[in-house]
C-alpha cells in the first residue's frame, strides 16, 4: 500500500511536522471526491486553505478509510547551532522526521508498494538525498516516488494531516479547536504521534 508523505511549518515557526499516510489510491481518491462534492472545492485540497470544519470534515473521511497515519514532529529544539545554515538545518529536520514517520509506520502499513514524497518544497540534491534514505529503509523491492502534491490525492490528505498537527502544536487562539479535531484519531490509535528528541536533531 502507499504511504504519502508531506511536511508542514519549519525552523521560521518553531515547529515542523511530518504526516506519513498509509492509504490505498483508490480510497484516497474517493475521499477527495466526496470533499469536493460537499464543498466545492475546485483545485487543490491544502491545509492552509480551508476552515475548521472542512479539515474536520477531511479527517471525518479519513477516519472511514481505515488509513494508518504517522505524524512526526519536531518542536524547540529546531534552532539552528552556532554558524549553522538555516536552510541546511532545516532540510537536515525534515530527512529525519521523514526517516522516522515513514519507519514507525512501515509495520502497522502492512506491504509497502511505495513511498510518495511531496517534491514541493525542497529541492532536488536534497529530495534526492532523503530518497536515497527512505529507499534504504524499505528496501530495495519498494519504490520512493517525488511528486508535486496537486497530482495525487493521498499527498493532498497528507498536507491537511500535518499542517493539522502543525497547527495543534503552534500556540494560537485556535489550537484547542485542533486539538478536538485530532485528538479523537490519537484516541482510536488511527494515527500515531512521534516526537523528535532534542538530542535526536
Amino acid at each position: 500500500m502507499p504511504i504519502y508523505c508531506d511536511e508542514s511549518g519549519g525552523i521560521g515557526r518553531g515547529v515542523m511536522t511530518l504526516a506519513a499516510v498509509s492509504i490505498d489510491e483508490l480510497a484516497a481518491e474517493n475521499l477527495l471526491a466526496q470533499f469536493r462534492n460537499a464543498t466545492g472545492l475546485v483545485g487543490e485540497l491544502k491545509g492552509s486553505r480551508i476552515d475548521l470544519p472542512e479539515r474536520a470534515m477531511v479527517f471525518d473521511l479519513v477516519a472511514q478509510t481505515g488509513a494508518q497515519i504517522v505524524v512526526s514532529i519536531a518542536i524547540s529544539a529546531l534552532k539552528p547551532g552556532p554558524g549553522e545554515d538555516r536552510g541546511v538545518h532545516d532540510a537536515e529536520i525534515y530527512a529525519q522526521l521523514m526517516t522516522d514517520a515513514v519507519g514507525a509506520l512501515l509495520p502497522a502499513g502492512g506491504e509497502c508498494v511505495s513511498v510518495i514524497m511531496d517534491a514541493g518544497r525542497y529541492d532536488d540534491k536534497i529530495l534526492g538525498t532523503v530518497q536515497r534514505d527512505i529507499a534504504a529503509l524499505i528496501g530495495p523491492w519498494n519504490g520512493v516516488q517525488l511528486v508535486e502534491s496537486h497530482i495525487l490525492a493521498g499527498l493532498q490528505i497528507a498536507d491537511v494531516i500535518a499542517n493539522s498537527f502543525f497547527n495543534r502544536a503552534f500556540v494560537t487562539s485556535r489550537q484547542p479547536r485542533f486539538t478536538e479535531i485530532v485528538q479523537p484519531f490519537l484516541d482510536s490509535g488511527q494515527i500515531k504521534l512521534r516526537l523528535l528528541e532534542r538530542d535526536n536533531i
